[in-house]
């Protein structure tokens, strides 16, 4: 049987999280940890061993340079330019630079696996990965606004006192100021949200608050990591059990919704090569234009973006 391997790039708080949440879901025999930080990742690998040793399967904590990946199965992209509190543009320049350091080289080192990226801003870094990777679209994703989506569940979960699991609504778009909850295809148990009038929801509310919870977290405590590091497990353990699981993530695009070589949050379903298909939605006019507005924002980042 073929172990299954995965190599976290960047162990800061995100990083970190991630590997004690891959420990902890039990689903992968090998978590590679990679980072400039000698000293914090060592740190970071003994600590995981110890939370390793109480799980009943074996799991192996490396430490490993980039480009040693031959054998990983997803690679995770967690580096930050160190300007996390500032906007995702202003991020931009700084770990596009980072990436264009490691991409290239894990390539002509034999990588085969699939990336995944957490590094913001998500959608361009994805677009540029997928470039300087020259690898097939399926097999480059991004986080995406999966979080986003899971925060608006919870957040309308805690409104109506029911589950979050229970309510199929869901966010598209950049991972940014431009995404959008997708009102017209949100429901619980088959009943469209908007015909809850009972509950006088307020739509808008609701998408800001998701929208902006982000950003509210890390201004209280300086950073996120809990979250992201959940969503991050969470695709991974999709993709290597082969779950055809719908999530909404960013996505290379190729004549879906109209539009082409772009990276953008939108209902894709997962299978153990990556991105198994993108789902189209039947966008109503208001979320045609705000999709449209969110492809405009993307774009202007994938232009700032080194040739």
């Amino acid at each position: 049987m073929k172990l299954r391997k995965i190599m976290i790039i960047g162990v800061g708080n995100v990083g970190s999280t991630t590997a004690y949440t891959l420990v902890n879901r039990g689903f992968c025999e090998e978590i590679a940890l990679v980072d400039l930080n000698k000293e914090l990742v060592y740190g970071h690998q003994q600590d995981l061993l110890d939370a390793a040793a109480y799980r009943q399967n074996m799991v192996k904590i490396s430490l490993r340079e980039a480009n040693d990946c031959a054998d990983i199965d997803i690679a995770i992209i967690c580096v930050t330019s160190g300007l996390a509190q500032k906007s995702r543009a202003e991020e931009l320049i700084g770990t596009s630079k980072i990436v264009a350091n490691i991409v290239p080289g894990m390539m002509k080192n034999g990588f085969k696996g699939i990336f995944l990226i957490a590094t913001n801003p998500c959608d361009a870094i994805t677009y540029y990965v997928w470039k300087l990777s020259g690898l097939p679209r399926h097999r480059v994703l991004g986080t995406g606004v999966w979080l986003d989506t899971v925060r608006l569940r919870r957040i309308l979960g805690e409104k109506m006192d029911i589950g979050p699991q229970s309510i199929d609504a869901f966010i598209v778009g950049e991972h940014g100021d431009s995404q959008f909850p997708v009102w017209s295809h949100s429901a619980i148990y088959g009943i469209n949200l908007n015909q809850l009038d009972k509950m006088h929801l307020n739509f808008d509310e609701l998408g800001d608050k998701a929208r902006k919870m982000g950003f509210e977290i890390a201004n209280r405590k300086h950073c996120t990591e809990y979250g992201i590091g959940s969503t991050i497990a969470e695709i991974c353990q999709h993709i290597m059990t082969n779950s055809h699981r719908a999530l909404a993530l960013s996505c290379v695009l190729k004549g879906e919704y109209g539009y082409n070589e772009i990276a953008i949050g939108v209902p894709a379903i997962l299978d153990q090569h990556g991105v198994k298909k993108i789902i189209e939605l039947d966008f109503n006019t208001q979320e045609q234009q705000r999709f449209e507005n969110s492809i405009n924002v993307i774009k202007g980042y994938i232009q700032q973006l080194p040739k």
